[in-house]
């Protein structure tokens, strides 16, 4: 069932949402070569700390990190490690959660270490781009849960790239996943609700160099594309209220 939030609520989540774009716009620029993933969990995990916010991936279906961070091949859900160390031409996704007196907020942004392949760069303005050609589309009068996915879709396969279908968006909040589910592609099969007041989602497309497709790995988290070719993911959180849309991880 899909919750709406109350004005509280969503006032709640804005909160939770400036601290969450505050950490990105702290963090990102000491994000390079030489670092581990852990590293950059730490010091995410530190900026919490700071500001009395939380990360509740941590523990969640047993997690183990505040962040989830993909590296180049890895789509999503990337565990951090002290052996995995960024480099020159890297392609790196942080994916956060970040609660804050009872309120969740969700964001995605990707990195680029170094001088990356014109082909990965492309990748990343291209995906960029998605997330907010969604978020236009789901600011339309009468939008519905699937014109996102034809805005992402619709962008993406211009290049040739995979849109992953495996995963999508979902709504937040309350808690950190919620329905409706969010595709960021279009299927007669899926729901289509249409977007109302005090609804708040979070739209994140993950697309591929290549194939759509992707396998999870032994850890049963990570999950990299099935050809070995680079991802992308990007996300914000955004409510749905009577005055238009709003973007609540954005500072």
């Amino acid at each position: 069932m899909i919750q709406l939030k109350s004005e509280k609520d969503i006032e709640g989540i804005r909160i939770s949402g400036k601290l969450l774009a505050e950490l990105f716009e702290e963090v990102g620029p000491q994000i390079e070569a030489g670092m581990s993933t852990l590293d950059v969990d730490s010091l995410c995990h530190d900026f919490m700390k700071r500001h009395h916010a939380t990360g509740p991936c941590k523990g969640y279906m047993g997690y183990p990190n505040v962040t989830c961070i993909s590296v180049n091949d890895m789509v999503i859900h990337g565990i951090p490690s002290k052996h995995e160390i960024l480099k020159d031409g890297d392609i790196v996704s942080i994916d956060i959660c970040l609660e804050k007196n009872g309120y969740i907020s969700d964001s995605t942004h990707t990195y680029e270490i170094g001088k990356v392949s014109d082909d990965v760069h492309q990748l990343n303005e291209v995906t960029h781009k998605c997330l907010y050609l969604g978020i236009e589309a789901a600011g339309k009068q009468h939008a519905r849960i699937q014109d996102i996915g034809a805005a992402v879709s619709g962008y993406a396969r211009k290049f040739g790239y995979g849109v992953v279908r495996d995963y999508c968006g979902h709504g937040v909040g309350l808690d950190i996943h919620e329905e409706p589910e969010v595709p960021n592609y279009v299927s007669l099969a899926n729901p289509n609700p249409r977007l109302r007041p005090g609804m708040v989602i979070a739209i994140e497309p993950m697309i591929n160099m290549g194939t759509y497709k992707v396998k999870t790995l032994s850890d049963g988290w990570g999950v990299k594309t099935l050809d070995g070719k680079p991802a992308c993911h990007w996300e914000h959180t955004i409510a749905i209220t009577d005055s238009g849309l709003e973007i609540l991880t954005e500072l």
